[in-house]
């Protein structure tokens, strides 16, 4: 089967069930109530969409402790839900991505109860065991100040088991090669109900050694992530996997393969970090740096683009100096931090508000080289409850009316508190006034979406970056088959005239803003001028139709 290359122009949405639309009015979300919002989604405009767990858990870690790969936690439906949605998804045309966090189980897993109680059970070596406790245990942890350790001892055992999450999440030895055969059987397992691809959880530990003898940087298996990508083909053309992997630059070739036979896909932690850095410092230096880094890729490789995510804003890859501006501009409390290297609230709040902050920031991270990633309440706004502890302030219940609970539930004790007060709370922000309010965020992203899937060079093409003549404003060109997009941003807050060239035979003609379909023609120099506002944006469509024809010709 040819791959389809659908993720390289798509929109993806990222979801919880539990806290996106609840059917049956026991205060948590359900597969029932997703299904009832698809033709919002549908309407929005995203392509497809990524659950976040929701296998049978013990909920220690929002699902990420997972203890039945195969099935539905009852909390959200059944099987049969679940096929009913994916099929509900199909119909409309939208993929569905779901969560595979095979790095770890709960303790509570069968596999685990049983290599703990038994030396001689089938499932012992499933995991990572030492008799006694590493010298090196209290290193690499991953949540520090919350874990203190990545050994821990169990009775039953008579070992310490290794975990290099909390300690209810003992790591699998996915070394062992009938791990290994169980994680293909639980990715074709929901192949078969219609899934088309996995955002893969953690996937350097997943592919790390591991064991007490392991010292130091854990040697990666790559070999492991071939395997799975010739799985998928081999059972479904065109499903993908979405890697969750926080590498360096120089590691990125590692995990898409060099000839791509490894990850479809990869989350663009270096970027991230650079933009949000733009966005604190209202200069361009840092970004630039981190989108030239990762310019290399395979062709039918693909990164994630995104702003916020389900954890913690990571700021680890920039300097001392450089985090603490991020700091400083958009966390400077301390509960507002985590880790030590990280911010833990949404992205309104910590834009103030600022509508046109938010328009810039959301038109950067469409614009920039990848597919971009939204999370649920994005599109209306939604914000944080800095009341809840870690990263669960940012994982409140989906605000759809200002009715009782956002109308997320008909229940008066929802799985999470929804925010009921201030200026975030869903009296003022849900998605049913802004719906009806032409000017709304819910509308504008809307139209943003639409017009992202209509230049698919951003997707497909590479970059240039355009010489501005300021530190402040992001010029990038992209060419695919013969046309050209160039987009503008101006991170400061004071408007800025910029002259600039477009790198383009002969100019190319006007610009045609895609936004607005104003023309902006060269002049004798063939160069253009442009006063940009504070925080303003533009989308251009370069060439007029001579030069396309021209170009066609070529």
């Amino acid at each position: 089967m040819i791959e389809d290359l659908w993720y390289k122009n798509a929109v993806i949405y990222c979801l919880s069930v539990g806290t996106f639309m609840d059917a049956n009015g026991d205060g948590i979300g359900d597969f029932s109530g997703l299904e009832r919002r698809l033709d919002y989604l549908v309407g929005l405009g995203v392509t497809a969409l990524w659950l976040m767990p929701f296998q049978p858990s013990p909920m220690r870690d929002n699902g990420y402790d997972v203890s039945d790969y195969y099935g539905v936690d009852p909390r959200y439906g059944t099987l049969g839900d679940f096929v009913a949605f994916t099929h509900a998804a199909k119909q409309r045309g939208l993929k569905v991505l779901i969560d595979l966090v095979v790095n770890h189980t709960s303790d509570r897993h069968p596999w685990f109860q049983s290599a703990r109680s038994d030396p001689d059970s089938p499932t012992r070596d499933w995991y990572v065991w030492s008799k006694t406790k590493p010298p090196h245990a209290d290193s690499g942890v991953v949540f520090p100040g919350v874990q203190k350790t990545t050994w821990t001892y169990d009775r039953a055992a008579r070992a310490y088991y290794f975990h290099r999450f909390y300690d209810f999440q003992p790591d699998l030895n996915t070394a062992n090669p009938r791990v290994q055969a169980e994680i293909l059987k639980i990715m074709g397992f929901w192949i078969q109900l219609g899934v088309s691809g996995f955002r893969m959880d953690a996937v350097p530990f997943v592919i790390a050694e591991k064991g007490p003898e392991v010292t130091g940087a854990p040697v990666e298996q790559f070999g492991m992530l071939r395997q799975f990508r010739e799985f998928l083909q081999w059972r479904q053309g065109d499903a993908i996997i979405l890697a969750e992997a926080n590498v360096l630059p120089r590691q990125d070739l590692d995990y898409f393969g060099e000839d791509a036979d490894r990850m479809h896909m990869m989350f663009n932690f270096q970027v991230n970090q650079g933009l949000f850095h733009a966005l604190a410092t209202a200069t361009t230096e840092r970004l630039l740096d981190c989108l030239e880094k990762t310019r290399a890729r395979p062709a039918s490789a693909q990164w994630a683009q995104f702003l916020r995510n389900h954890d913690e804003l990571d700021l680890g890859r920039l300097s001392a100096e450089e985090r603490e501006a991020v700091f400083a501009a958009f966390g400077p409390d301390p509960d507002m931090q985590l880790y030590g290297r990280g911010i833990r609230r949404r992205l309104p709040p910590m834009l103030s508000g600022d509508r046109r902050r938010l328009e810039l920031a959301y038109s950067l991270m469409f614009t920039l080289p990848g597919t971009p990633v939204l999370r649920y309440g994005d599109e209306i706004g939604m914000g944080d409850d800095l009341r809840l502890p870690e990263r669960e302030c940012a994982r409140t219940p989906m605000q759809w009316s200002d009715e009782p609970e956002g109308g997320f539930t008909k229940s008066a004790r929802p799985v999470a508190p929804p925010i009921r007060s201030g200026p975030y709370g869903y009296p003022h922000v849900n998605a049913a006034v802004q719906r009806h309010d032409p000017n709304s965020l819910l509308n504008w992203l809307e139209r943003i979406i639409r017009m992202r899937k209509e230049v698919p060079e951003i997707g497909w093409g590479d970059f240039t970056v355009l010489r501005t003549g300021a530190e402040s404003v992001l010029g990038l060109r992209y060419e695919w088959r013969n046309n050209a997009v160039v987009c503008l941003h101006n991170l400061a807050a004071e408007p800025i005239e910029i002259r600039f060239a477009t790198g383009l035979p002969g100019e190319g003609g006007a610009l045609t803003d895609l936004l607005t379909g104003e023309r902006n023609p060269p002049d004798e120099s063939g160069r253009h001028t442009l006063l940009l506002e504070g925080y303003g944006y533009r989308w251009y469509r370069a060439g007029g139709l001579d030069y396309l024809l021209k170009r066609s010709e070529v």
